[in-house]
């Protein structure tokens, strides 16, 4: 399929090696991870990460997207190391403080109910990391999104980096150029990045992330012009020049509570909703050639976010002897 397209469609723009590095059929686990880590050890750890996730989904749709974003917002920070679940301490200046997190990051009542679970059945024995990655692959699924095997073996951090959240996670108003390097310091590539923005398909943003592009994108008193102008007009009502700070957009305004690649379709026609979803197509003709691929073929782009997760999950995990198993998802195991 997408390994042989070759030059036929828009793909020819993509880096070869970036483009083969992406669909590399059964990836090589980094780190000592691998999908059958606790197989022994606690068996039903899959089934019951997914039961939780699937009442919590059922609850709230929203949920899916929370938990996603919740994976990706800890392993952008020092690796998928469950550093961003902890909670202020004596030692620990909570990552949840964050610009990126405040008053934004959600879902941290259900990795609780996830962990309590999983200590009933099995104690100290399944992280809080991989609970994370666990819990975004099932929230994928649940809302119709591809399927991928998760590596497992991670460890939870003994700390946590707000410097690093507010530095290393990529912002709404980041350049491409900027995005790119903040992906690619982890070891992730252009495709990641692209693929990994498809995670926008689901979820809502808030007022504050895209209002800059309804009245001043470039500092003189304009919208942005790559915005589609009744879109803007839509977002308007419901995002004033100040005051609503809070109020809710959907990231993808056709499909939003289903994972799918009208994001991409949304971006082409102008009503992408952040600067960093816009930029994907208008700042790079590699990025823009994806987003095209991506808009033309859901099973391409599902394929590549697949194994864009995996990539992301497999950042600098703390294995064997390093960091710890929690028992509270919320501190540390000698917590005082």
């Amino acid at each position: 399929m997408a390994t042989s397209v070759g030059c036929l469609v828009v793909l020819c723009l993509v880096s070869p090696l970036l483009l083969a590095g992406a669909v590399r059929g059964n990836p090589g686990y980094g780190g000592g991870l691998f999908p059958q880590f606790y197989d022994h050890s606690c068996p039903k750890a899959k089934e019951i990460v997914h039961s939780i996730v699937a009442q919590a989904v059922a609850r709230e749709t929203r949920m899916a997207a929370s938990l996603v974003r919740m994976h990706f917002h800890d392993c952008f920070v020092k690796g998928c190391d469950a550093s961003v679940l902890l909670d202020n301490s004596t030692t620990i200046v909570s990552e949840k403080d964050s610009n990126p997190n405040k008053n934004s990051l959600r879902g941290f009542e259900v990795v609780d109910q996830i962990k309590a679970a999983l200590e009933a059945a099995c104690p100290s024995t399944v992280s809080c990391s991989d609970i994370l990655a666990l819990a975004a692959r099932d929230s994928t699924i649940l809302v119709g999104g591809p399927y991928w095997d998760v590596p497992l073996g991670r460890r939870d951090s003994l700390g946590a980096s707000i410097q690093g959240s507010n530095n290393g996670i990529p912002a709404p108003n980041n350049t491409l150029p900027t995005i790119i390097t903040k992906f690619k310091r982890l070891g992730l590539n252009v495709v990641d990045v692209v693929a990994l923005s498809g995670g926008h398909t689901i979820g809502l943003s808030r007022c504050t992330s895209f209002r800059q592009r309804l009245y001043n994108q470039s500092g003189n008193g304009l919208a942005d012009s790559t915005l589609d102008v009744s879109y803007a007009a839509q977002l308007r009502q419901g995002c004033p020049r100040s005051g609503g700070d809070n109020n809710l957009f959907p990231l993808d305004v056709v499909t939003s509570t289903k994972f799918d690649n009208f994001y991409f379709k949304n971006i082409l026609a102008g009503r992408g909703l952040l600067s960093s979803d816009e930029v994907l197509l208008t700042k790079s003709a590699e990025t823009a050639a994806l987003v095209k691929a991506y808009a033309d073929d859901v099973h391409l782009f599902f394929q590549h976010f697949a194994q864009s997760m995996v990539n992301m999950g497999n950042i600098m995990p703390l294995t064997g002897s390093k960091g710890e198993i929690r028992k509270n998802c919320r501190r540390l195991n000698n917590f005082h």
